[in-house]
């Protein structure tokens, strides 16, 4: 990441505005909210907290494959 990637993200940020929209980075790498800070655009392309992971619920079980069956047609003559 480089000041590149902060024009960029600065100017997506303006067309966003200008349409009645905003741009929250989510997990942003620490050196790209460094150099947003250093830029003095920290404020203008906010990035949001990094939220601990919560574990919910159990994983799910799943059945064991079983082979395939197919049901034989009457018609069918034997193989």
């Amino acid at each position: 990441m480089d000041l590149a990637t902060v024009d960029a993200l600065a100017r997506l940020q303006l067309i966003a505005r200008r349409l009645g929209c905003k741009i929250e980075l989510r997990d942003a790498p620490d050196k790209l909210r460094e150099i947003l800070a250093l830029a003095g655009l920290g404020d203008v392309v906010p990035c949001a907290e990094r939220l601990p992971v919560e574990v919910r619920g159990q994983a799910e079980q799943r059945e064991e494959p079983r082979g395939v069956e197919e049901e034989a047609d009457p018609a069918d003559p034997i193989a």
